[in-house]
Parts: structure tokens; C-alpha cells; sequence
């Protein structure tokens, strides 16, 4: 499971709809909603998903 780096949703990366690349990692998202606002400024959402990980 891929975690939505805008809500936070568990997404699954076998059945997700909705996908973006940035910088070679691709992201999933729950919805489209989720996708536009990290396609607006994919390097924010990014950022604070390696910062959690780290």
C-alpha cells in the first residue's frame, strides 16, 4: 500500500486510479482532488513525505 501524500489515505498501487511522477517516484492518490493539488506543486508534498520518512 502507497500512502496519499495529501490526505494521508492508505491507496493501493495494483487498483489506484490516479498517479503522478516526480523526480522517478511515482505517487498515488485517493482521488482526483488529491492528484490536482499535488500536480500544483508536486515538490511541497514531496518534501514533506521524505521528511516523515526520515
Amino acid at each position: 500500500m502507497a500512502i496519499d501524500p495529501i490526505c494521508k489515505m492508505n491507496v493501493n498501487e495494483d487498483t489506484a486510479q490516479y498517479m503522478s511522477e516526480y523526480k522517478g517516484k511515482t505517487y498515488y492518490f485517493c482521488a482526483p482532488g488529491c492528484k490536482k493539488k499535488f500536480d500544483e506543486n508536486p515538490a511541497q508534498y514531496a518534501e514533506k513525505e521524505s521528511e516523515g520518512a526520515s
